[in-house]
């Protein structure tokens, strides 16, 4: 039996790109699938019917799926797509946070509502489908969160402060969410997808010919690596990247600390400032706050 029979998925952003292959790959392994998408445009203007045509691409093929066209970015849209899963399908078992939209511009041009809108989408909108998720996932002692985080925010990326900002922040919250969720068998990771969609060339340098795709640039791609994040024996607490056939782990590390006592001064440590950013002989993880928690 599939890690993913009868489990109920709900996919956010799931009419097109990374999200509508994620939501066919669950619908086919025998999930019950809620495709949520609002069918804006990239920058988040103006709605279609993308869900229902994802929807009907998954009923057709044999599989079991609902549609649900709110917005992630209202507080009221996000508790109405965990509401529709429950009324239709009694529970949530798997949450992938993958609506996204993109106002890209570098930062000394970036209009605040810019800021605000992809603030919203990105972060909060995240956010407010996992608050309405996870009492169910609390009670029921199981859950899989994955948010779609990004190498832009990992590692920075030009035109892309927003973006960038909203998308380190999903892996704040998976740090904290990870830890509060492992007693309930909970797993939250973060998935930094490289892959074609109608995205893409929003991003400042890039020009993809998407109507004659690079087939190593398909979405489908990147669900590999969301499946192994929601299955029964994921990880949690990971970050994972995929895309272009290629899947590989982020993390953060930390080097030795520098110990001074009570009476450390500028003067001190500008002496040590080499040994300071010296990152040679860094371990994942923190340091002597870590060990400290560790051993309390």
């Amino acid at each position: 039996m599939s890690d993913f029979e009868n489990k109920v998925v709900i996919i956010t952003g799931a009419g097109g790109g990374l999200g509508k292959a994620h939501a066919l790959e669950f619908a086919q392994r025998g999930a019950k699938v809620v495709v949520n998408d609002l069918g804006g445009s990239g920058d988040g203007t103006g709605a279609s019917d993308m869900a229902d045509e994802v929807v009907a691409e998954i009923k057709a093929a044999g599989g079991i799926a609902i549609a649900n066209k709110a917005s992630v970015a209202s507080r009221e849209g996000a508790k109405s797509i965990i509401d529709d899963a429950v009324a239709e399908f009694g529970t949530v078992d798997i949450l992938v946070n993958n609506a996204g939209i993109l106002r890209d511009k570098s930062f000394k041009k970036l209009a605040l509502d810019d800021w605000d809108i992809v603030m919203d989408v990105h972060l909060n909108g995240s956010a407010y489908v996992t608050h309405a998720a996870w009492p169910i996932m609390y009670e029921k002692n199981y859950g899989r969160i994955v948010f779609t985080s990004s190498t832009s925010g990992i590692f920075g990326n030009f035109g892309q402060g927003n973006y960038g900002a909203a998308k380190m922040g999903m892996l704040g919250l998976m740090n904290v969410l990870e830890k509060e969720g492992r007693a309930k068998n909970i797993r939250v990771n973060c998935l930094a997808p490289a892959a074609s969609t109608r995205l893409i060339n929003t991003i400042p340098g890039r020009d993809e010919d998407l109507d004659n795709p690079d087939p190593m640039r398909h979405p489908k791609l990147v669900t590999p690596a969301v499946l192994l994040m929601c299955a029964d024996d994921a990880p949690t607490g990971k970050v994972i990247l995929a895309g272009n056939g290629r899947f590989s782990t982020a993390a953060i590390f930390n080097n030795e600390d520098l110990e001074f006592g009570a009476d450390v001064s500028y003067e001190d440590l500008l002496a040590k400032k080499d040994q300071l950013l010296d990152m040679s002989q860094a371990t994942e993880g923190w340091g002597w706050l870590a060990k400290r928690m560790r051993e309390q």
